[in-house]
């Protein structure tokens, strides 16, 4: 099988990183991490796959070996990669194989495309003990894996929440997220 060339990352802001994370839906965590001081240009797309610029359609089919993702850039100085994974696993199921809710298919698998090895000992070494102290009752199945391609999402699911806020799936799916986040992570959000 032919390998792609890694895409090229957008230039990161002075004082900044980027970070690329898939969690489900892109909608959900989208909203989720809008809602976080220190964070800055949240990009939906679709990272970790096979298919060079995949089309929404294709990643449905779950063929296209891509997650629905985040891309986003933040500031260290006002939140850390390791709060930044603290919420990533608090605001979604990470012992779910595949799956985020209704949600089923490898494009909705819990992952982790880190950007640097500081990234990936973080990653790994909050994964395991996350697991040791028995936070979840089924072990963590997040894939954590070198970030190699990110592709952006079709404008329409830009800002997909703040959008269409009323739609039964934000209600059902999103609000919920959003709320157990100002409840527990209150110290990193921009809710009021």
């Amino acid at each position: 099988m032919k390998t792609l060339p890694q895409t090229p990352l957008p230039s990161v802001p002075d004082g900044k990183e980027i970070a690329t994370l898939a969690a489900g839906c892109f909608w959900c965590i989208e909203a989720v991490f809008q809602n976080l001081r220190g964070i800055e240009g949240i990009m939906p797309g679709y990272s970790g796959g096979f298919v060079m610029d995949p089309s929404y359609q294709e990643i449905t089919t779950g063929t296209t070996g891509h997650a629905e993702a985040i891309q986003f850039f933040y500031d260290p100085s006002l939140i850390s990669y390791q709060d930044l994974l603290e919420v990533f696993w608090g605001t979604h199921d990470p012992t779910t194989l595949n799956q985020q809710g209704a949600d089923v298919g490898p494009q909705y698998r819990s992952a982790i495309f880190y950007h640097s090895a500081a990234q990936q000992k973080t990653a790994e070494e909050f994964k395991q003990l996350i697991d040791k102290a028995g936070v979840y009752e089924k072990p963590i199945v997040t894939e954590i894996t070198a970030f190699t391609n990110f592709y952006p999402a079709e404008n329409y699911h830009l800002n997909y929440y703040e959008n269409h806020a009323n739609q039964p799936y934000c209600q059902i799916m999103i609000k919920p997220k959003l709320e157990k986040l100002k409840k527990v992570f209150g110290q990193h959000t921009k809710l009021i």
